[in-house]
């Protein structure tokens, strides 16, 4: 099951981070553009940490305070969910 979790993490960052890139490329040419409620599911759907390496490495949408204040603080959230889950199932006690 573990690994699956691993498989679907890597797969949707890859995607979030593509979909950055091909909204910067329609950007520039002026083109239809990805919806920006599509660029936040797919980083709340756990790809946030490609949303953030794709805003920054292809320097796309980081003038717009929404995605420079959303994006690390979605990132953070699924961290500490993560640290959380991994602190419940690891037999841990307080």
């Amino acid at each position: 099951m573990f690994s699956w979790i691993i498989i679907y993490i890597i797969i949707i960052n890859i995607i979030s981070f593509f979909l950055m890139f091909l909204d910067k490329q329609r950007a520039i040419k002026h083109n239809w553009r990805i919806p920006e409620k599509t660029l936040f599911l797919s980083a709340l759907l756990g790809g946030s940490l490609g949303s953030f390496l794709g805003m920054y490495i292809f320097r796309h949408k980081t003038k717009h305070w929404y995605f420079v204040i959303g994006m690390p603080v979605i990132f953070l959230c699924q961290m500490v969910l993560v640290f959380l889950c991994i602190y419940m199932f690891s037999g841990c006690k307080p």
